[in-house]
């Protein structure tokens, strides 16, 4: 693995060839486990002008080694989480307009390459910057459906589960012997009930888009230094906003 990387924000609709490469990333990580067919197998948000994505990659972009999508929410559309589970239970269409009005959308497709495995740099890495980008198009709430390793991250930056849908919050999904976790950040722009560390560091990256750091993976003594370009060009406060 590099020592030194990138993580990179930008609207899924001005970067193709990225997000071409995200797809490929993302698909093979599935396949690898099993899992052949996933909402996040869709590519129709390639084109999506409400649909950002955060990469971790190479300096020079040629590859990437994991990443995140943070959709916006539209009316007269779903967003994955309720396409993946409303068969499961509708109620989950009622808690989506329920944040809807005041502007809310969905870190989904998270995924990292098995060269960061267990590093957190696939993983807690883009869920702050997916936060931070969040905060810059006005979406004052975020929902995640998360693996059973990824349920820790959120509840450091201060989601909670969504108790009232599923089996207190859990499905099989995407497959019937895999866990998934319904969770919301209901706070996404003051993220007040997050672990202060990470509200800390969340703060920082929105007071400074574009900067580098050396970064320490929170459970192994593996550091790199971390290139952060988080500003989404000619984005309009409360764009993705109902």
């Amino acid at each position: 693995m590099e020592k030194e990387l990138r993580i990179r924000a930008f609207r899924a609709s001005e970067d193709p060839e990225t997000c071409r490469k995200f797809i490929i990333g993302h698909r093979k990580v599935l396949e690898n486990h099993g899992i052949n067919k996933v909402t996040s197998f869709a590519e129709d948000w390639v084109h999506s002008s409400t649909v950002f994505v955060v990469v971790v990659e190479t300096m020079n972009g040629e590859k990437l080694y994991g990443g995140a999508r943070i959709h916006g929410y539209e009316e007269n559309s779903f967003l994955p989480i309720e396409e993946a589970i409303s068969e499961m239970d509708s109620r989950i269409h009622y808690v989506i307009k329920k944040y809807a009005a005041n502007g809310t959308g969905e870190l989904c497709g998270l995924w990292n390459s098995l060269e960061v495995a267990g590093l957190g740099i696939g993983s807690l890495f883009p869920i702050r910057a997916g936060i931070v980008v969040a905060e810059q198009a006005g979406l004052n709430s975020l929902f995640f459906l998360c693996s059973p390793l990824t349920v820790r991250f959120n509840k450091w930056v201060g989601s909670r589960i969504i108790t009232e849908i599923g089996n207190e919050g859990t499905f099989y999904y995407p497959k019937l012997d895999l866990l998934a976790t319904a969770v919301v950040l209901e706070d996404a722009i003051t993220v007040e009930h997050a672990h202060p560390r990470e509200k800390e560091k969340i703060f920082f990256m929105r007071n400074n888009l574009n900067f580098t750091t050396v970064e320490k993976s929170p459970f192994k003594n593996v550091y790199v230094t971390v290139h952060y370009e988080l500003t989404l060009a000619d984005i309009k406060m409360n764009e993705v906003y109902i």
